[in-house]
């Protein structure tokens, strides 16, 4: 599957499920409240995540809020791996949203969307 097939299935998931926004920007973590939100945090309803819940999203200020990227993470204090969706996030909205998965026992990649491949 080329890479825009990718981002574009990812895109009709997405649209057959409205995102649901648990933990709104500024909002504390419900097990560590010293730790704010910096974006928009929550899933979608309806698919499945490797924890069994919802696919995560991150939801940023762009609109329409397609997706824009993923951040794989590695959490070994839990331990486990999982993936996180950017909706509608700028380049800088993405680098917050990475800083939050690379601290501590956790560890993050981002994997942005190439605009400049899908429309060859």
């Amino acid at each position: 599957m080329a890479s825009n097939e990718f981002w574009s299935a990812l895109d009709r998931l997405v649209a057959t499920s409205s995102p649901v926004i648990d933990r709104p920007r500024g909002s504390p973590h419900p097990r560590y409240p010293s730790f704010r939100y910096p974006l928009d945090y929550g899933y979608l309803p309806g698919t499945c995540s490797p924890d069994g819940q919802g696919l995560d999203v991150w939801i940023g200020s762009l609109i329409p809020a397609r997706v824009t990227g993923i951040i794989v993470t590695v959490d070994l204090h839990k331990p486990d791996a999982e993936f996180k969706l950017l909706l509608g996030c700028t380049a800088e909205e993405a680098k917050i949203a990475l800083g939050v998965h690379n601290r501590g026992s956790q560890a993050g990649i981002l994997v942005e969307r190439d605009e400049s491949s899908e429309k060859e």
